[in-house]
C-alpha cells in the first residue's frame, strides 16, 4: 500500500496504522530509486489548527490515501475502520443482533477507538464536526445507559481524498468527545473530469451481494472549482440461515469435543418464550383440578405442552395438553424453547447513498468563499423473531378458547371449549394470566430503518498580514425512522375477549414435529391482523455551529526559530429529541379490562420509554502554540531539534458549567534519524443530552432471583447456587439526572520514531515506530446494574431488611411453599428495579502501538510498499465502586453465598470484546500495468466471560488471521474503452476463516459474520 507525504510545516511524515509522524525530505534528484514526495499545497492535517507549523510531528497521526482505502477492499466506513488497529470493538452494529425498538437499528455502526466506549472518539468531516447518529442504544459496554454515536458508515468510503485518524487526546484543540481521539474524514474536491467506479461483490456461501457505484464529476474555472461526487450501494440481507454457526440458537453440538463445555447449556440460547404458554389462573380459590387430577398449583399455574411430554393433566387437542405449574423449559422440557434463528437475517437489506458537493471560488488573491452540501440516506430491511410477551396481561374470562371459560358464553353458545368436570371454576369462567409466551403465528418481525443525514456549511479563508484566517457556518441534522411489526396490547386483550373462533388463541402450543420452531395451529388470520400494528421510533439530532480561526506559522521569532500560533472562536447549538410511538410514551396507556393495572407501554414485549428531547448551547475558545526550542543550527550535540506543542480550550455549556482542558506535545530530534516524541493532555466527554434529560423509562432485565437460589440450596432442591435457575424477568426503571458532570480524562504518550537516512539506496527507506500510551478516565456515566440491585435485595432480606428500589409482588400461595422452612420470609416476584444515571468511578486503560515501514523504488523490478502495525493493549481497569464492593464484602463474609454473580470488572483486558493485540500488515508491488496488493489482519484471543466451564473457567474466543489479495490492470492504451481504464479482482480473507466460535456463535463486535468475500471493480475516467 502507498503511504501519503503530507507537508505539516517543516513537513512531517505521517505513516500507517501505528500513527508515525516524522520529518520527511523531498526526493533527492541523484537518487533514482527514490520516490519523489508530492508537490501539495500546505494544509492541517488532524492534530493542530496551525497551518505550516511542524507540531503534528509529535502526535502519532495516521493518514490514508484514496490508493490505501482502496487496497483495504473496504465497501463502506465500517470495513475501513475495522481495519486499524488501534480501532475497538463495534459496539453498535446490525451484526450484534440488536432486536428491539430501543436499539440504534438499521444502517449503524459505531466508532471506537481504544475500546474506551462508544462516545469517546471525535469525527470530524473536513477539520469539523459532524451530527451524531440520533438514536441511542445502550451497549454491553453501557449495560443500559444511552449513548449516542457517530455512524461509520456514513463515512463514504469511495468518496474520501484521505482518512486521517489522530490516537491522541485532543480536548484542547477540539473540544467534547476526543477522549481517545480524533476521525478526520476529507472528501475529495478540487475535481475536474468525470470518473465512474463500480464493484460488485458476495460473500462465498451466503447470499450476501453487494453492488457499489461512484460517480465523480468536476470542473475547473478561472477562479474555483466546483466538485461533485455520488457513492451508491445496494447490499442483500445475510440470512441466518447461510452459515452453520448462524442457522441455530441451539450451538451445544459445536462444543461435543470440549469437555469442560460439553455439559454447558449456555451455547443452547433457545429462548424460553415460544408457542408453549406459561400461564395462570386469575385469583383462583386453590388448586383446579379435573376428578382428582391437578390442573394448576394452589397459586393457579399451569401451562402448554406436548403431550410427548411428562406432566400432561388434561388433554386440549390433538397431541397438545395442559400441565399443573410453569414450564421451566430445562432438562425434558428444553427443547420447548424458541429457536430464534431460523427465518431471521443477521445483517439487513441495505440501499445507501452518500453525496457531497464542493465548490471554492476566489473573491480576490486574499479571499476565498467555500461551501459544502452533503447528504447520506440509507434504508435497511431486517428480519427478526416474532413479537415475545413480557408484559402482564390477563386474557379475559369469555375468551373462546379458554380451557377455564363459562359453561355458555353470552349469546347462549355452548362453551366447546371448556374442561369438563372442573372443581373450583364456577359456571361464569375464570379470567387467565399470559405469561411466557411468543407471537409466533403472528409472523417474523420486519423492521425498516430509514436513515438520514444532511450538512450544509458555506465560509470565507483569506491571508490578512500574513494570518491565515477562516470562518464558516455549519447546519448539520440527522434523522432516524424505526418502524416495525408490534402487538398492540390493548387490541389484544379485545380480541382475547372474544366468544367466538376469531379470539386470539395462545392455549393451542407450537409444532408437535418441530417443538422450538413454528406454529402449527395459528389464530385466525382475522385475529392476528386485529393485534398486530407498526411501532415507530422517530429520533433527530441536529448541529449549528459558527468558527472563527487564526493561525499563523511564523508570528515571532527565537532562538529556536519561527513561533507560530493558532487561535480561534467558536458556538454551536445541540438538540436531541427521541419521538415513541405513542404507545410507549404514555400517551396511550394500557389499562387491564380484567384486573385495573395500568402499564405506560401499551405494546407488547417493549418496555415503556417517554418522549425525550433536550438541548444545550456551547461556546469555546482555544489557544495553541508551535514553539522551536532548539534548531538544527544551534549544533547542539544529541539535541538536533526540539519542537514544543502547547494548546488550551475552554468550553461553556449551558447545562452544567466550564470546562478547561490543557495539552503539551513535544518532538525531540535526537539525531537525524531518530526521533523522540511525547504528549500529555486532559480531556473530556460531556454527556449526552438524553442521559440529562431523559424520564423515567423502562428496560426488560432478566438475572436470577437470588432470595429464590438461597431458598432452593437451603430445602435441598440444587446441590449448589450455581445450579440456580430462578431466572425472573423484570422492569429496570431508569432515570435521567441532569446533575451529570462531563467525564474527566488525562492521556499520555510517548515514543520513538527511527528512519535510518544512513542506509544505501538499494535498500529502500525504512520507518519504525514505537508509542507507549496511557489513559485515565474519572466519573464514567454508569448505574449501579439491575443484577446488584437485585444481590442488595438478597442481602437485605437475609439481614431482615429489603432494598426499596426492587419492588415484589405480594407472595402468593406458591412463593409460600418455596420458602417453607428455609427460614426466609417469603417474597413475591420481581416487579421492577429502579436505578439513576450517576458519575462513577474511573478506567484506566495502556498501551503500546508498533509500527514498521518500508519502501523501495526501482528501475527494472517495480514499486515495493510493506507496512507492519500492531497495538497492543497492556491494561485495561475499570472499578464498580463503593456499592459494588460492600456487596463483594458481604460475600467475601459468607453472608451471601459465595457464589453470588458480581461484577468483578477489575481487570477488563483480553475479555470479550478486548484483545490484547490487533494487527494488520500490506505489501503492494507496483510495475507498469499492473499491481498487486497483499493485506492481513490478526486479532488474539479473547475470554468469553459469559461462558465458563464447570471449574469456572471462561471459554476462549480464538485469534484469528486473515488475508486479502487483489490484483489491478491498467491499460495504457490511449484511445478506445481501455483508456483510463483500470480493472481490479480481489478477494477478503483469502483462506475462508469463519469467525472464532462463541457461545453465541461468532462476537459481533470483534467479527464480521461471514467468511471469503470476493469483488471486482472498474474504474473510467472521461
Amino acid at each position: 500500500m502507498k503511504t501519503m507525504q503530507i507537508l505539516l510545516g517543516t513537513t512531517a511524515l505521517v505513516w500507517g496504522l501505528a500513527g508515525t509522524a516524522y520529518a520527511q525530505t523531498v526526493a533527492n534528484p541523484t537518487n533514482p530509486n527514490a520516490e519523489p514526495a508530492q508537490e501539495v499545497e500546505t494544509i492541517i492535517v488532524v492534530g493542530s489548527q496551525i497551518r505550516g507549523a511542524s507540531t503534528t510531528a509529535a502526535l502519532p497521526v495516521a493518514v490514508f490515501t484514496q490508493e490505501e482505502i482502496t487496497a483495504t477492499g473496504a465497501v463502506n466506513g465500517d470495513d475501513l475502520l475495522r481495519t486499524i488497529p488501534q480501532m475497538g470493538d463495534v459496539l453498535v452494529s446490525p451484526a450484534n443482533n440488536a432486536q428491539t425498538s430501543n436499539s440504534a437499528r438499521g444502517d449503524v455502526n459505531s466508532i471506537n477507538l481504544r475500546s474506551l466506549g462508544v462516545g469517546n472518539t471525535l469525527v470530524l468531516l473536513n477539520g469539523r464536526r459532524i451530527v451524531q447518529h440520533p438514536t441511542s442504544q445502550g451497549t454491553s459496554d453501557t449495560g443500559t445507559v444511552p449513548v449516542l454515536t457517530y455512524n461509520s458508515n456514513a463515512i463514504p468510503v469511495s468518496g474520501l481524498e484521505r482518512l486521517e485518524v489522530l490516537l491522541d487526546g485532543a480536548a484542547a484543540i477540539y473540544g467534547a468527545d476526543a477522549v481517545a481521539g480524533v476521525v478526520n474524514t476529507v472528501t475529495q474536491s478540487n475535481f475536474d473530469g468525470l470518473k465512474i467506479d463500480a464493484q460488485y461483490g458476495a460473500a462465498e456461501g451466503t447470499n450476501l451481494r453487494e453492488f457499489n457505484l461512484g460517480i465523480f464529476a468536476g470542473k475547473d474555472f478561472d477562479r474555483g472549482n466546483i466538485s461533485l461526487f455520488v457513492d451508491y450501494t445496494d447490499r442483500t440481507a445475510l440470512r441466518a440461515e447461510d452459515q452453520e454457526f448462524t442457522k441455530t440458537d441451539n450451538l451445544r453440538s459445536f462444543f461435543t469435543d470440549e469437555p469442560d463445555f460439553a455439559s454447558s447449556l449456555t451455547p443452547d440460547a433457545r429462548n424460553t418464550r415460544g408457542a408453549w404458554a406459561n400461564l395462570a389462573v386469575v385469583a383462583g380459590p386453590g388448586i383446579i383440578r379435573r376428578g382428582t387430577v391437578a390442573l394448576t398449583t394452589a397459586a393457579g399455574a399451569f401451562s402448554i405442552r406436548p403431550t410427548t411430554i411428562a406432566g400432561c393433566s388434561a388433554t386440549l387437542n390433538a397431541g397438545i395438553c395442559i400441565g399443573s405449574g410453569a414450564l421451566t423449559f430445562n432438562t425434558a422440557q428444553r427443547d420447548l424453547r424458541f429457536d430464534t434463528a431460523p427465518g431471521t437475517t443477521i445483517t439487513p437489506e441495505t440501499q445507501r447513498i452518500n453525496t457531497m458537493l464542493t465548490g471554492h471560488f476566489d473573491l480576490n488573491e486574499n479571499l476565498t468563499a467555500f461551501g459544502e452540501l452533503g447528504f447520506y440516506q440509507a434504508s435497511t430491511t431486517r428480519i427478526q423473531p416474532p413479537v415475545i410477551n413480557l408484559n402482564t396481561l390477563t386474557i379475559p374470562s369469555t375468551n373462546y378458547w379458554n380451557p377455564f371459560g363459562p359453561t355458555v358464553f353470552a349469546n347462549g353458545q355452548v362453551n366447546p371449549n371448556r374442561l369438563s368436570g372442573l372443581t373450583n371454576v364456577p359456571t361464569t369462567g375464570l379470567a387467565v394470566t399470559l405469561n411466557q409466551y411468543r407471537f409466533v403465528d403472528a409472523g417474523y418481525q420486519t423492521v425498516n430503518v430509514d436513515n438520514y443525514q444532511a450538512r450544509l456549511l458555506a465560509g470565507l479563508k483569506g491571508v490578512y498580514r500574513g494570518f491565515n484566517w477562516e470562518s464558516a457556518i455549519v447546519y448539520s441534522e440527522a434523522e432516524a425512522e424505526d418502524v416495525s411489526d408490534a402487538v398492540n396490547s390493548t387490541a389484544l386483550q379485545r380480541q382475547l375477549a372474544l366468544s367466538t373462533p376469531d379470539a386470539y388463541n395462545p392455549f393451542n402450543g407450537g409444532c408437535l414435529d418441530q417443538l422450538s420452531f413454528g406454529d402449527c395451529t395459528p389464530s385466525s388470520q382475522a385475529a392476528i391482523d386485529a393485534i398486530t400494528f407498526k411501532l415507530r421510533r422517530e429520533s433527530r439530532t441536529t448541529l449549528s455551529m459558527a468558527d472563527f480561526k487564526v493561525s499563523k506559522g511564523d508570528l515571532f521569532s527565537i532562538w529556536g526559530g519561527d513561533v507560530g500560533i493558532a487561535f480561534g472562536l467558536e458556538v454551536r447549538a445541540e438538540t436531541q429529541r427521541d419521538n415513541r410511538d405513542a404507545n410507549l410514551d404514555g400517551s396511550n396507556p394500557f389499562v387491564d379490562s380484567v384486573t385495573g393495572a395500568t402499564q405506560l407501554s401499551n405494546v407488547i414485549a417493549v418496555s415503556q420509554n417517554p418522549d425525550t428531547k433536550g438541548k444545550r448551547n456551547v461556546q469555546a475558545a482555544y489557544v495553541e502554540f508551535a514553539v522551536p526550542v532548539v534548531s538544527q543550527s544551534m549544533n547542539i550535540p544529541l539535541v538536533r531539534s526540539i519542537d514544543l506543542q502547547i494548546a488550551g480550550r475552554a468550553e461553556n455549556y449551558s447545562d452544567f458549567g466550564s470546562v478547561v482542558k490543557p495539552k503539551v506535545a513535544m518532538a525531540w530530534d535526537i539525531v537525524d534519524s531518530l526521533r523522540f516524541r511525547g504528549s500529555y493532555s486532559e480531556g473530556f466527554r460531556a454527556p449526552n443530552l438524553e442521559q440529562t434529560n431523559t424520564k423515567t423509562y423502562g428496560r426488560l432485565a432478566t438475572n436470577n432471583d437470588f432470595i429464590r437460589c438461597e431458598a432452593d440450596l437451603r430445602a435441598r432442591r440444587i446441590t449448589t447456587f450455581g445450579a440456580c435457575s430462578r431466572s425472573i424477568g423484570y422492569s429496570l426503571l431508569l432515570s435521567g439526572n441532569p446533575d451529570l458532570q462531563p467525564e474527566e480524562s488525562t492521556n499520555a504518550s510517548f515514543g520513538l520514531v527511527f528512519q535510518p537516512k544512513f542506509l544505501p539506496d538499494w535498500a529502500g527507506n525504512f520507518t519504525f515506530t514505537v508509542d507507549k500510551w496511557r489513559i485515565e478516565q474519572e466519573r464514567i456515566v454508569g448505574l449501579f446494574g439491575g443484577s446488584n440491585g437485585v444481590v442488595q435485595d438478597y442481602l437485605d432480606r437475609l439481614g431482615g431488611r429489603s432494598n426499596p428500589l426492587v419492588t415484589r409482588a405480594a407472595p402468593n400461595a406458591d412463593d409460600i411453599a418455596l420458602f417453607a422452612g428455609t427460614g426466609i420470609t417469603p417474597v413475591g416476584q420481581i416487579i421492577s428495579v429502579s436505578d439513576r444515571f450517576v458519575n462513577l468511578l474511573p478506567q484506566e486503560v495502556e498501551g503500546l502501538d508498533l509500527g514498521v515501514r518500508w519502501r523501495l523504488k526501482t528501475k527494472t523490478a517495480g514499486t515495493f510498499r510493506v507496512s507492519l502495525n500492531a497495538s497492543n493493549l497492556t491494561k485495561f481497569g475499570r472499578e464498580p465502586g463503593p456499592a459494588v464492593d460492600a456487596l463483594f464484602a458481604a460475600r467475601a463474609a459468607g453472608t451471601i453465598n459465595a457464589a453470588t454473580p458480581l461484577p468483578e470488572s477489575s481487570n477488563l483486558l483480553g475479555l470479550n470484546g478486548r484483545p490484547e493485540w490487533r494487527g494488520s500488515g500490506s505489501l503492494t508491488w507496483s510495475r507498469g500495468e499492473f499491481q498487486i496488493g497483499v493485506f492481513t489482519q490478526y486479532i488474539s484471543a479473547v475470554d468469553e466471560t459469559g461462558f465458563v466451564d464447570t471449574n469456572g473457567v471462561p471459554w476462549e474466543v480464538d485469534a484469528q488471521l486473515t488475508g486479502n489479495l487483489y490484483f489491478q490492470f491498467e491499460p495504457k492504451a490511449k484511445q478506445g474503452w481501455a483508456s483510463n481504464t483500470s480493472f481490479r479482482a480481489g478477494v477478503r480473507n483469502l483462506t475462508n476463516e469463519k469467525p472464532p466460535l462463541a457461545s453465541s456463535g461468532y462476537l459481533g463486535s470483534l467479527y464480521r459474520p461471514y467468511g471469503r468475500y470476493l469483488y471486482f471493480s472498474t474504474s473510467k475516467s472521461f
